[in-house]
């Protein structure tokens, strides 16, 4: 079957363009399965020029499956630290563990076996097949999303929702070339067809592009409203130093350093001292002081003096720094 002329103009834009990524560096077949499974967990939520530092940093300490189904929590964790939502890592080493324990080391090239892996949507699946194993399938990230959306002037709410979006991606068509192909359009969209100002001038597909046509490039987007949560937030203070705890009791930071803290709900005339967002929630956080910290059977103490010492989550510094400016 011969390609659609939208897919040979993307590939041959993407053949001169294409940027130098670490994971996508010419190796064995098995090391860039596993260098795809690690990007994309990594880039679940995050930039791309964010991610590679600790890409580059990941694979040199654990460089296979195996090592990454036997690392320690303490060294997952610091590996990870400033990529942010914690739970992505915990779900890469179970992900790996499945892997051995159930599909003898490899990583499964089918969309089944694939989503019963833990961490892995939709999405990444879509991806994983596509560029690691060169299977047709155009996985619908927001550059991607972006690029469709435009192509097709695509405004009303109806026309955004995702199940419409999945079934107008057929417009690109499919390639030989499934995983360039794949990672084309991603850096189409990355590139090319940003969110604000768009370089249209660029663009290898702007002839037939409606947005282009109708020179209108704003973007109708899905409303997606932050839970609103309240907390009050402990601080115990002693010689300079912040007590912290080991997070077991929110779903959020799980296992990791914070200040004790309780969830309210709903609280009337609830005056905050600080707002954090995180994820899908906008934290509003009341400060109280305390001095009895008796009743936490497990604690330690945060010399503020040496907090880049220390393994946390960019939420507990942000709550020092916070306290440091009082």
């Amino acid at each position: 079957m011969k390609e659609k002329i939208i897919t040979k103009k993307i590939l041959k834009w993407y053949d001169l363009n294409k940027r130098l990524l670490p994971w996508r560096k010419k190796v064995s077949l098995e090391k860039k399965q596993y260098y795809t499974l690690i990007s994309e967990f990594m880039l679940q939520q995050t930039q791309v020029t964010t991610v590679i530092p600790f890409f580059n940093r990941f694979i040199k300490n654990l460089p296979s499956i195996n090592s990454l189904a036997k690392a320690n929590e303490k060294k997952l964790i610091k590996l990870w630290q400033g990529l942010g939502y914690y739970s992505r890592v915990r779900n890469l080493k179970k992900t790996a563990q499945a892997i051995i324990e159930n599909f003898e080391g490899k990583l499964p090239n089918n969309l089944k076996d694939l989503l019963t892996l833990p961490g892995v949507g939709n999405y990444t699946a879509n991806a994983i097949l596509a560029i690691a194993f060169n299977k047709p399938y155009i996985p619908l990230d927001g550059n991607i999303e972006r690029v469709l959306k435009r192509y097709l002037y695509l405004k009303k709410k109806k026309e955004i929702q995702k199940d419409n979006l999945l079934q107008k991606k057929i417009i690109f068509g499919a390639s030989s070339r499934s995983s360039d192909y794949a990672q084309a359009l991603m850096e189409l969209g990355a590139l090319i067809c940003k969110p604000s100002n768009p370089r249209c001038d660029e663009c290898p597909i702007k002839i037939n592009c409606k947005s282009f046509i109708n020179k209108d490039f704003s973007l109708t987007k899905r409303i997606k409203k932050n839970k609103e949560k309240y907390f009050i937030l402990k601080v115990y203070k002693k010689n300079q130093k912040y007590l912290l705890i080991k997070n077991t009791k929110f779903n959020f930071l799980k296992n990791l350093s914070i200040f004790p803290m309780k969830e309210l709900s709903n609280p009337k005339n609830f005056d905050e001292n600080l707002n954090i967002k995180m994820s899908n929630m906008n934290m509003n956080i009341k400060i109280q002081y305390s001095k009895d910290n008796q009743k936490f059977s497990s604690y330690y103490w945060l010399d503020k003096k040496k907090l880049d010492s220390y393994m946390l989550p960019t939420f507990t510094k942000k709550v020092v720094q916070y306290l440091e400016k009082d």
